[in-house]
């Protein structure tokens, strides 16, 4: 049991639309003594749109390892420490382990407050089993690296669930229609924005669909997994 009189406060914050963002959640974020963003000036954004006044301190990837015992020691002094990503669940893909990792080690409260999350969003929207699924985060940047990635998971019979860059994505989708062969897929994009657009189809397919087109936005590739047909 925890013996810190304070408590860190993981708060899922939106996607997209600022208002995709719980009642607990606003509160939460009035009520803390310092909230920890991942970019000040993203988190600043949805703060002004509640008039919300908690003062804001930095934390990413770059500066969590030093910034993590500054905050501890406000955990442990009594203090509420809020900590946001830029968009969804801090920790999925975004920084927030390492914190949420020595808070505990520390033997100091964590609460997660749930709200929006890309994957799941995508994952709902997608029209593939959710019954069985694996989150993958990014694939490996390079062609060679992500290949080898892809064909480790062929076997997988769950829907897998991955992030990508838009720069990246034809690429991505070439080489799992490569690997998988034509299995089903959905490309989510700007999920909850005003753009919106889930696209499905084989990689193949959605490939063509896209064709020269400049892909934008946040994306999220959802791919079924291996049945008795697939490749």
């Amino acid at each position: 049991m925890a013996t810190a009189p304070g408590r860190l406060a993981v708060i899922a914050t939106p996607i997209g639309n600022l208002e995709d963002i719980t009642f607990r959640a606003v509160r939460i974020l009035q009520e803390a003594d310092l909230i920890a963003a991942e970019d000040t000036r993203v988190t600043r954004k949805l703060l002004n749109r509640y008039e919300i006044k908690t003062p804001l301190v930095s934390l990413y990837e770059q500066n969590e390892r030093g910034r993590i015992p500054e905050l501890i020691g406000k955990i442990e002094a009594g203090q509420t420490v809020a900590q946001v990503s830029d968009a969804g669940t801090p920790g999925i893909s975004d920084p927030g382990y390492r914190l949420i990792k020595a808070c505990l080690d520390a033997d100091v409260k964590v609460e997660v407050i749930p709200g929006p999350t890309a994957s799941i969003t995508a994952l709902v929207a997608s029209g593939l089993p959710t019954d069985r699924f694996l989150f993958l985060g990014f694939p490996p940047p390079k062609t060679v690296g992500r290949r080898k990635w892809l064909e480790d998971l062929a076997e997988e019979r769950g829907t897998l669930v991955m992030y990508e860059s838009p720069h990246r994505v034809k690429q991505t989708l070439t080489d799992i229609a490569a690997v998988f062969g034509d299995r089903p897929l959905a490309l989510a994009r700007e999920l909850t924005k005003m753009f919106e657009e889930t696209v499905r189809g084989t990689a193949a397919e959605i490939l063509e669909q896209l064709g020269d087109k400049t892909v934008k936005g946040e994306i999220v590739l959802i791919v079924g997994g291996k049945t008795r047909k697939s490749k």
